[in-house]
């Protein structure tokens, strides 16, 4: 075999959302664009805010020398400088830029995190369902993924989550709004957590990390409150990127900002800084740094998204589906109405639409629906949603 065995194995499970992806090229060819619902990616339908256009010409005509060199790893000084004043509002609490390693989007920055703080065969603890690639994150750094289910309204399950703590835990890793279920973890919940944590690493003589992952913080609904976990356990990071609130998904460009509280902090922000340049990752997009200054506040049009949110939840329901209604992020996690969430997503694609089978982030009995879409391909669809469900009920 050319390729390592490892790789090869994780070519044939491959990402469902991948393949889901390739399947709507294949139908998209034979039957046209328009004629296929393809709710498959979460990749922002909406162009980034005018704001942004606005800065990237003025980071383009500066008339500065050494503009496209070298950078610290970290990123730039004055950048960070300008995100930590905007974070110290949202997480009242004395950030500085030393605190904050710009990355290459969230995902570069879920792996410095887990490069930094992963011993061989330590845990990382999350929730299920969860992103998918996380389980590939901390298979990278030599760490595994352990997953504890989450309530049936999707919410977090302390308890459970309180046994699944044990003495090689070293990560617990929340997504709030969650991807895919559109959940949003509460103040008491995460008083909670943080509370629970504090007595796990005094139990295990060791500091348990909580992360949290942030692409969604600003995709949120009917007024809901995403809480700043700095409040509720000081030895916690925030990664986040801009992908979502900017559209600005193929610009790579994030952080990770560590808790100005926390014990080993400075030897975290090092090991950060080390890990963006030794994974390859090196600095974050430079062009693209150079915007965020000038769009800190700025974000999408939301309410074109609650209004999205509203009309597929409005037409789903019509069908005759279950689920519940998200509260934040871009996604539907809907019951199957048969067992096998595979086979149903199957028989949707007999009526050109895409989705994903909850299977793929550990939520077997489900589909995700991307909204982020355009309108016509969320009215046009649900003819289809429509004959997908009775030609179960007929069986």
């Amino acid at each position: 075999m050319t390729i390592a065995q490892k790789i090869f194995a994780d070519i044939e499970t491959g990402s469902w959302i991948r393949k889901m992806f390739e399947a709507g090229a294949r139908l998209k060819a034979e039957y046209g664009p328009e004629n296929v619902f393809d709710f498959s990616l979460g990749n922002p339908n909406l162009e980034p805010p005018q704001a942004f256009k606005k800065a990237l010409e003025k980071a383009v005509q500066d008339p500065a020398c050494g503009l496209h060199g070298y950078m610290p790893n970290a990123g730039y000084p004055h950048v960070r400088e300008q995100i930590a004043q905007t974070l110290a509002r949202i997480q009242k609490k004395k950030i500085t830029r030393e605190d904050i390693v710009m990355t290459c989007g969230a995902a570069g920055g879920l792996n410095i995190v887990f490069k930094s703080l992963l011993n061989p065969e330590e845990e990382v603890l999350v929730t299920s369902p969860y992103f998918v690639e996380y389980k590939a994150y901390a298979d990278n750094h030599g760490g595994r993924l352990k997953t504890v289910p989450a309530r049936d309204d999707f919410s977090l399950d302390l308890d459970a989550m309180a046994k699944a703590i044990g003495p090689k835990t070293k990560i617990v890793l929340i997504n709030s709004p969650n991807n895919p279920t559109g959940a949003v973890y509460s103040r008491v919940q995460l008083e909670g957590l943080g509370r629970m944590l504090e007595e796990k690493s005094k139990i295990f003589g060791q500091t348990i990390y909580l992360v949290s992952d942030e692409p969604y913080t600003r995709i949120v609904f009917d007024h809901v409150e995403v809480p700043p976990i700095f409040d509720f356990y000081d030895q916690s990071l925030v990664v986040t990127s801009h992908s979502k609130d900017l559209s600005l998904a193929g610009e790579r460009i994030g952080y990770v900002t560590v808790n100005p509280r926390a014990c080993y902090r400075q030897e975290i922000v090092n090991a950060l800084t080390l890990a963006n340049r030794t994974l390859g990752f090196v600095n974050a997009p430079a062009m693209i740094q150079r915007v965020l200054p000038d769009l800190q506040g700025v974000s999408v049009d939301v309410a074109i998204y609650e209004r999205k949110r509203d009309m597929i939840c409005e037409g789903m329901k019509k069908a005759g589906y279950t689920f519940h209604k998200p509260m934040g992020s871009f996604y539907l996690f809907v019951k199957s109405p048969i067992e096998n969430d595979v086979d149903f997503v199957q028989i949707l694609q007999q009526e050109r639409i895409l989705a994903v089978p909850g299977k793929g982030f550990g939520g077997p009995g489900y589909f995700r629906l991307a909204f982020c879409v355009d309108d016509h391909c969320i009215t046009a669809s649900m003819d289809g949603f429509e004959r997908a469900i009775q030609s179960i009920k007929q069986l």
